[in-house]
């Protein structure tokens, strides 16, 4: 028992963690994703800003000229270069400038992994440039938001699969038929039974013959009235004594054939006691089973009817008939 309660703990845990990673891999991927395209937007917004400031202030610049044959003032240009280069880190902008007309910058720079190179139209001549970008896949890193989130979203989720579980379970308990008690009787094994439990009574053989041709019998004529101080109908007695041949065909019994009429009262008390143990659970259930009691002492009782006048076909299963 307590390896099974720490299998499923442990289970229920496994099951937990991986709710777990699950939502911190979304969360994270939703995260990263949106750095990317805000690096990638900032990136090409960083990239045209470069190129208007080069493309204003090369009027001002000695970068040379080829159709003049002046050449490019490098100290000049690399000055620049670092002047740019400061304002870009300062700003946090991941984007650094290499090299203007092939001058390359002189003062230490951020690398940022990935080279663009840019042709510049002035109204002079163009200019080379080039630079240094982050790629946009690099803005994908471990982000606490995620970890927040998934912490604060999976007792949620956890919450909702039990309640699920729980609506599920209950739609099905509802879903599945409630047994009905009824009256089951089993030649093969000389029983009567309750239907939906494992209860479970056996009879002489007079007793449980003569019982299942009453309930056969009753269940013919709903409006029989079987009374002690008269012989049975004939009818119920070929009724018991055909039972009583087939508990022979069963293996059941080799003995002489009962007088059905003899010991009434002493049958069917036997037939009351095996009901009553078998019904325990079922009391009102009973009671169109149960042959009734006679009611008063005297001339009165012996009027009474012990006939099962509330029986019907739903009501019985009879095996090995």
């Amino acid at each position: 028992m307590k390896r099974l309660e720490t299998f499923t703990n442990n289970a229920q845990w496994l099951k937990v963690a991986g709710i777990a990673v699950a939502l911190f891999i979304i969360f994270q991927v939703a995260t990263g994703t949106g750095q990317a395209i805000g690096t990638y937007v900032s990136t090409h917004k960083a990239i045209d800003q470069i190129e208007r400031r080069i493309g204003l202030d090369s009027a001002y610049l000695d970068v040379g000229n080829k159709m003049l044959g002046t050449p490019v003032d490098e100290v000049e240009v690399k000055g620049y270069i670092s002047r740019i280069n400061t304002t870009l880190e300062d700003a946090g902008t991941p984007v650094s400038v290499i090299s203007l007309q092939n001058v390359m910058a002189s003062a230490p720079f951020k690398q940022y992994g990935h080279i663009t190179a840019i042709n510049m139209d002035t109204a002079e001549q163009t200019l080379a440039v080039k630079l240094s970008v982050i790629p946009w896949w690099h803005a994908f890193s471990f982000t606490p938001l995620a970890l927040l989130a998934t912490v604060a979203v999976t007792p949620v989720i956890v919450r909702i699969r039990q309640n699920k579980k729980r609506l599920i379970a209950s739609e099905s308990a509802e879903s599945v038929p409630e047994a009905i008690p009824h009256l089951v009787i089993d030649l093969k094994s000389k029983t009567i039974r309750n239907g939906v439990d494992d209860r479970e009574a056996t009879m002489q053989n007079k007793p449980f013959c003569f019982y299942v041709a009453l309930v056969k019998y009753c269940v013919e004529h709903p409006d029989a009235q079987l009374v002690h101080h008269t012989d049975i109908p004939q009818e119920l007695t070929l009724m018991a004594n055909t039972v009583f041949a087939r508990l022979i065909e069963l293996g059941h019994t080799k003995r002489k054939r009962p007088d059905f009429n003899a010991n009434l009262d002493k049958t069917l008390s036997e037939i009351r006691s095996a009901l009553e143990d078998v019904f325990a659970p079922f009391a009102e259930a009973k009671d169109k089973f149960y042959p009734p009691r006679a009611q008063g002492e005297g001339s009165r009782s012996k009027q009474h009817s012990f006939a099962l006048t509330n029986i019907s076909t739903q009501d019985i299963e009879i095996i090995g008939n």
